[in-house]
């Protein structure tokens, strides 16, 4: 049995679930996570379905998220700027983070996307392996083919990748479809993680469309589109703390608060999902064979890139508005990829767990030699595999 500690970004949903589905991975295969970490400023943030999931302490501290603008989009250079100003409380959190392995000694962390935990392994160097996850660092690989154009923002989101990564053992890339490995650039490629309370459900197709934004100034495009088509029934997933958990806007145009359980039933059930390409929400509307609208956060790459990949595999289309006529026009002619894309998310429990056992032996191997042979043949050992 190993001991895992988790170093999560706590942004969004998408690495919250990922965290989720690894977690019960690992549970259930007989290891034990130790601890996990959350970069988020406030524990109140923390959604109530990860609370509920994770079942050992959750500590939150202070990390890098984005800015966004009162046009709804992402303020690339706000973003740097603001967190610059905030370097000295980033250090304390890797000074936390430092403190937290030292207290539970895990023998592998587990790092979802988070820049502390990159700046940790940069300056404390740990000799425990330190694994990244993220469907970002498919974009490194060498023979992952991006958008054709904003090389500025693809350099600024590579950047903020390898700054994740820093010294890591291994880079664990999310990918919608099987390909080979990077091991020049140390990366391997698995299956998305899905919780399994996704794999449990039995879709069907009711007259809705669903929608999740991750920004609720995006509702103003859901809203200005249906003052013109009242009957077609949308619910929206937001995260709004000025309304209800239920809000109806009008008639066939609800809001929901973010809930899980709840999102997932209506998952099961909708025509359609509409998303701001976030990985995860594409990947679970996959698995569950629904047509998809991607529809990138304006100034935010990463999505625009998800949108870029996911409309390859066969998810759904792409825009840059909520276009829902253009959506349903689709909905007839999509074709469904969800046996292909089980197949492939059906390794997902088997690669995961080879990579860790490999990680780890080679941990041992190295410490082992090294207390042995002498520190010239160590190095030369710990080279030849990367570290």
């Amino acid at each position: 049995m190993s001991k895992f500690l988790f170093v999560v970004q706590g942004e969004g949903r998408g690495h919250l679930t990922q965290a989720i589905s690894l977690y019960e991975i690992l549970n259930q295969a007989g290891h034990q996570v130790v601890s996990v970490m959350v970069g988020m400023d406030n524990l109140n943030n923390l959604p109530t379905f990860f609370q509920e999931k994770i079942k050992v302490k959750i500590d939150t501290f202070p990390a890098p998220s984005l800015v966004y603008g009162q046009t709804k989009a992402v303020k690339i250079w706000d973003t740097i700027s603001t967190h610059v100003k905030k370097i000295g409380k980033y250090r304390k959190s890797v000074q936390f983070l430092a403190q937290k392995v030292e207290e539970h000694q895990p023998d592998v962390i587990v790092n979802f996307y988070d820049m502390i935990c990159g700046l940790y392994a940069q300056f404390y160097r740990p000799t425990i392996p330190v694994v990244c996850i993220g469907h970002q660092y498919l974009l490194l690989h060498k023979s992952f083919i991006s958008l054709p154009n904003k090389q500025i923002d693809r350099f600024l989101l590579n950047l903020n990748t390898r700054l994740t990564s820093l010294r890591s053992t291994r880079k664990l890339a999310l990918s919608f479809v099987h390909m080979t490995d990077d091991k020049v650039n140390n990366i391997a490629v698995t299956p998305p993680l899905i919780r399994n309370e996704v794999k449990q459900l039995t879709p069907t197709s009711k007259p809705f469309i669903l929608a999740y934004i991750t920004h609720h100034k995006l509702s103003e495009d859901i809203i200005n589109w249906h003052s013109d088509h009242r009957d077609v029934e949308i619910h929206c997933f937001w995260n709004n703390k000025e309304f209800v958990d239920e809000w109806q806007f009008r008639e066939n145009l609800t809001f929901h608060q973010v809930n899980s359980e709840k999102f997932l039933r209506m998952m099961q059930d909708c025509s359609g999902l509409i998303c701001t390409a976030g990985f995860e929400s594409v990947c679970e509307a996959m698995y569950l064979g629904k047509p998809i609208m991607m529809v990138p956060v304006p100034n935010h790459i990463e999505q625009e890139i998800n949108a870029w990949d996911g409309q390859r595999a066969g998810a759904g289309i792409s825009d840059t508005q909520f276009n829902l006529s253009r959506f349903i026009s689709y909905l007839s002619v999509h074709q469904n990829v969800s046996e292909n894309f089980k197949a492939w998310q059906g390794q997902t429990a088997k690669i995961f767990l080879s990579n860790f056992e490999e990680v780890t032996r080679k941990e041992t191997e190295i410490y082992t030699f090294k207390r042995g042979n002498g520190s010239l043949l160590a190095r030369s050992f710990k080279r030849a595999f990367g570290f």
